[in-house]
């Protein structure tokens, strides 16, 4: 929950200001470090400062209510900005006085007042009326600099940022050697304190992710990452940062750079050092991790599965870590952007932190600089899909819209609706209307069977997948980026092209339910020409809203036969398509899973940060700092809690936990109109209890089991009519405030 002093309690509070989505853009930083420097002074005298620079010269606005009165909504709101604190202080704005604006919007306010200048700092600050009578106090007053040049769309972001480590553990394995444990891997670079009497000495450092009986693992395979450095101190105590040495291929042309502000990093959790003859403290030793800002308070998982908690924190800490680039890359390897890793990490981002400019930086920095998967080309559709349904802000759909219509791959159609790569249909002019400039290929899965270095008893993570002419995946994501185009379409008002989507959508359903579902066997075929059935052909279909409700079950029967049998990016989609089937037991079978592929595994190996697959044997070139492994991050608050935007930005939410045989669960969800808090315990079949806070200025849509007819639900012990949606019992148009249900047999 929010915390707010008692007699702020029962006030209406403005909290949470964001610029053009941004919170704290006020916060100044130095080579990395957050300080204590007011904007307007760290602007005015030179330092190594880094700001977060707003780029538009018409910003949009948005803060988040609280109040303690139940079924609170925002009726209007007051906006002043001013060229300087003072101003504001005194309750007048030289800028924008909006006056009061009969609105509910809360989020997404264009600016409309006089012109801003580049290169400048500026001050606002809000306040509301609710649907109460009540008028809030003016919020804190909030900051924010203009880009020394104005554009006419970027997303804005923040800088990298910068925070010291120290080992949870130092050991001195003998006279001259410590061992040093950090507690978890982070993307970063070592300083040190080291003394010499002679000046003579010369110390060696060894960096790395893994340890092997009780040392760095100086082997590691893979892309794990060891290094190994010589420092030679001189004469005294003195302070050494080790410079990590480029690498030829994550520093490449193709590799997104470092910040010279935070210079070159490595992920390591370990430090030796040896040749060492003097004592060594704990302050001596510090790591400078890197990471975009993240606040871990911003959200919270816990419950009666021990499992589901370590899977959930490795998840979440997974985010956090591999962030340090300010954009989603692929791990250490490349350090190159991918879809597939994007909307894995898109997802998994909105589910522990209020931040939205990562994801949607990384998005369109994938519009102009794609991958050569075909699926992964059309998960762009998607992505866009999910900022805005996460934001409820247009600007990014409507600046790169025909990019988006020609990501959705409708070119290479035919006359059933079917797309592929193999007829001929992806001429210059296609490539060049998806910016891409190479050999377009369908992929289902990664790694194929024999490549990578793969044995032949490792047949890949394509579950045998045949690939034909009419490939059944993706033709799967083509269905489902033409109906979120079509979504798109209505969004912005192109009813011909909204009308367009929707007819080509259920076009190609009809198709592929005729084409490519065998009957008899109650599942999907991988594609036209070959009876073959993988857990791909099926799991996608169902994920993606393709499979008719008669068939379901049947198709939930084959993809339980096949287990895991997918990357750790296919278990995204997996898990999408079994809580969207209701089949929450198996979910959380899958999530809390304890075999060779399986999150739990990620842990029992060594790692703090999610794998890039299951294990080294599924993928052997693998590394250890892949956000794609880190798809519980979203599962459990999407799926498991239930928590989900029906409309965009949040203004009205869905809360559907399928907890399964989970006895008890508890989160802290943050969404951009504030924290979404749900708890429950739960005796599957017998009685379940959910708790529930739902931030002002929202609505929700709250699910519970279905157990019979006779049932009463009641909502602060008072019977609350609902209605039967399949095996769940649905209760509309909850306002917000904290809610107890019960369910009475």
């Amino acid at each position: 929950m929010i915390g707010f002093s008692k007699s702020e309690a029962q006030q209406t509070i403005i909290h949470g200001l964001t610029v053009n989505l941004l919170p704290n853009t006020e916060q100044v930083f130095l080579n990395g470090y957050p300080t204590d420097t007011p904007l307007e002074k760290a602007v005015s005298y030179p330092e190594n400062w880094q700001f977060t620079e707003i780029s538009s010269p018409n910003p949009v606005f948005g803060w988040m209510l609280h109040s303690e009165s139940s079924n609170t909504k925002q009726v209007a709101y007051r906006i002043l900005v001013a060229s300087n604190r003072e101003l504001l202080t005194e309750g007048t704005a030289d800028l924008w006085d909006s006056d009061q604006v009969n609105s509910a919007q809360s989020i997404n306010i264009p600016y409309n007042g006089k012109q801003l200048e580049p290169g400048s700092t500026y001050f606002w600050k809000v306040k509301a009326w609710d649907n109460h009578g009540t008028e809030s106090a003016f919020s804190e007053v909030a900051s924010f600099k203009t880009a020394d040049t104005f554009v006419d769309y970027l997303t804005d972001r923040h800088p990298i940022q910068k925070q010291d480590d120290y080992p949870v553990l130092i050991n001195q394995l003998n006279g001259g050697t410590y061992f040093a444990d950090f507690g978890k891997a982070s993307f970063g670079r070592l300083r040190l304190n080291l003394y010499s009497e002679t000046g003579t000495d010369s110390v060696i450092i060894h960096l790395g992710e893994a340890r092997k009986e009780g040392r760095i693992d100086r082997e590691p395979g893979g892309t794990i990452r060891y290094s190994r450095y010589a420092v030679k101190p001189q004469q005294g105590l003195n302070t050494y940062v080790i410079a990590i040495r480029p690498d030829k291929r994550n520093t490449g042309p193709q590799a997104v750079l470092m910040p010279q502000y935070i210079g070159e990093v490595t992920p390591f959790r370990y430090c030796e050092i040896e040749n060492y003859a003097y004592p060594l403290q704990e302050k001596d030793i510090v790591r400078e991790t890197a990471f975009y800002p993240f606040n871990e308070l911003d959200s919270y998982f816990h419950s009666s599965d021990t499992v589901l908690n370590q899977v959930w924190e490795l998840s979440k800490y997974s985010i956090k870590a591999t962030s340090f680039l300010g954009v989603y890359v692929d791990g250490d390897r490349e350090r190159i952007p991918y879809e597939a890793d994007a909307l894995i990490n898109q997802l998994a981002h909105y589910g522990v932190a209020r931040d939205y400019s990562m994801a949607r930086y990384t998005h369109e920095y994938l519009i102009h600089k794609p991958t050569w998967p075909t699926e992964w080309i059309l998960q762009s559709v998607l992505m866009a899909w999910e900022d805005y349904m996460y934001t409820g802000n247009t600007l990014s759909m409507e600046h790169f819209y025909e990019d988006l219509k020609a990501k959705s791959l409708t070119a290479l159609s035919d006359e059933h609706g079917f797309i592929s790569t193999r007829t001929g249909k992806v001429t210059p002019e296609v490539l060049q209307a998806i910016h891409f400039n190479g050999n377009l290929r369908d992929i289902v899965d990664w790694p194929h069977t024999g490549i990578l270095g793969l044995e032949k008893e490792e047949g890949g993570e394509t579950d045998g997948f045949v690939f034909t002419d009419i490939n059944t995946v993706v033709n799967a994501f083509h269905y489902r980026s033409l109906t979120l185009m079509s979504r798109i379409a209505e969004v912005l008002g192109k009813t011909s092209d909204q009308e367009f989507y929707r007819g080509r959508a259920e076009k190609l359903k009809r198709a592929f339910n005729a084409h490519l579902f065998d009957k008899k066997r109650g599942v999907y075929i991988d594609g036209i020409g070959t009876d073959h059935a993988s857990l791909h052909a099926n799991m996608f279909p169902l994920a993606f809203g393709l499979v008719p409700e008669n068939r379901v079950d049947d198709v939930m029967q084959f993809i339980r036969s096949r287990g895991m049998a997918c990357s750790v990016y296919g278990s995204q989609f997996l898990l999408d398509g079994i809580y969207n089937a209701g089949d929450a037991d198996y979910g959380l079978q899958l999530l809390t899973a304890t075999g060779e592929r399986s999150w739990y595994n990620m842990i029992r190996v060594g790692s703090t940060i999610s794998l890039e697959a299951w294990d080294n044997k599924y993928k052997p070139n693998q590394d250890w700092n892949h956000a794609w492994g880190a798809a519980p991050a979203n599962l459990i608050p999407r799926k498991l809690m239930g928590i989900e935007p029906m409309t965009p930005g949040f203004e009205k939410i869905r809360i559907k936990p399928q907890p399964g045989s989970l006895e008890s669960a508890e989160i802290k969800h943050p969404t951009i109109r504030g924290d979404v808090a749900v708890s429950f315990t739960n005796q599957p079949n017998e009685s379940f209890r959910l708790e529930v806070y739902i931030p002002a200025n929202t609505t929700a849509e709250v699910h519970l089991p279905f157990f019979s007819r006779r049932q009463t639900i009641l909502m602060d012990g008072q019977p609350v009519t609902y209605k039967r949606v399949g095996n769940f019992s649905v209760i509309e148009n909850v306002g917000s405030g904290a809610y107890s249900f019960v369910i009475e047999r």
